[in-house]
């Protein structure tokens, strides 16, 4: 390997790039991880009240990864470049059910697309150069169009896989969430305040419904009304259950029912789907074993049986094929 480097100046060139890229990035981080400590000691020391006052307030390393995200994106648009799609309202809310909320996630994920699919065939080529290898005309076209389709469709992959697990997530803690909405409700406390405890109570074992349910209490206290603002989370979750949910909601306020008896009665029937789904997965379980135990277990032991017979016929038929010869 090092003979290959010494002899190769491509790969000699591409490597030295490589460290000046990996030395750019560490001091990068470290004087960005380094400013963030002295903003924060800065708040601290200045703004104590303040930060108390916002358990929720999101981290300094996240605000800086949202800057250089809106930096690139508008350095990008300022070439020339457009980055808006034109199917916006479907790819936000496939991005929103993903967790990417950002007004600029749609630009930020049309650029990285539009890299990808520039990047990874200039990488496979420069691959092509450093070993040495001269493919076909043929070889180079397929191999440079897959780079590009892997550009273009594992972005979406990735997003689509993101959203899955997240609804799971939010599915999963769901009927957790309704049990201790009704102990709040039951115990007096109105929708908003049921809504601000539940997701501060479950900000450490379910963190995803603990964010939805902050975000209709700060739009229900910044005026929106609750028709509104559970619609809203019913979108932004992108789970059927809490939009029906929601629904179930907005039509107990209006028809002035009670609220209790709505979520004891649509808690017992999210942990009744609860019980149902973990019985399906149980009950395909012997179903997915069955796989490797018919790849890998059966056919050891078919050798293991069908081996002694084997030994015992080739003794027997062989001596006499010999005798007979």
């Amino acid at each position: 390997m090092i003979d290959l480097v010494a002899q190769n100046l491509a790969l000699r060139l591409l490597l030295l790039v490589l460290l000046f890229a990996v030395v750019v990035a560490v001091c990068y981080f470290a004087s960005q991880a380094i400013s963030a400590r002295q903003m924060l000691r800065g708040r601290l020391a200045h703004g104590g009240a303040t930060i108390r006052a916002t358990p929720a307030m999101r981290s300094l390393r996240n605000e800086q990864v949202e800057s250089l995200w809106l930096k690139l994106v508008n350095t990008i648009e300022s070439r020339g470049i457009s980055l808006v799609d034109t199917k916006d309202a479907a790819l936000r809310q496939k991005l929103i059910a993903a967790g990417f909320s950002a007004p600029y996630a749609q630009r930020v994920y049309t650029a990285v697309r539009l890299g990808l699919i520039v990047g990874l065939p200039l990488i496979v080529l420069l691959l092509f150069v450093a070993t040495g290898s001269s493919p076909s005309m043929l070889k180079l076209y397929f191999a440079l169009i897959v780079a590009a389709a892997m550009g273009l469709y594992v972005p979406a992959f990735y997003v689509r896989a993101r959203a899955d697990r997240r609804q799971q997530e939010i599915v999963n803690g769901f009927p957790d969430a309704l049990d201790l909405m009704l102990v709040c409700v039951e115990a007096g406390l109105g929708l908003e305040a049921a809504f601000a405890r539940v997701g501060m109570e479950m900000v450490t074992s379910h963190p995803l419904l603990a964010e939805q349910f902050g975000a209709v209490v700060l739009e229900l206290r910044a005026g929106r009304g609750h028709e509104d603002a559970l619609r809203r989370m019913a979108d932004r979750a992108g789970v059927d259950d809490i939009r029906a949910f929601s629904t179930l909601l907005i039509q107990s306020t209006k028809l002035g029912s009670s609220i209790a008896q709505t979520l004891r009665t649509y808690a017992s029937e999210m942990r009744e789907k609860r019980r149902m789904r973990a019985e399906e997965k149980a009950h395909r379980l012997p179903v997915l074993i069955s796989i490797p135990l018919v790849a890998c277990m059966l056919p050891t032991m078919i050798g293991v049986l069908m081996l002694p017979a084997a030994i015992r016929v080739v003794r027997a038929v062989l001596p006499a094929l010999h005798g007979g010869g």
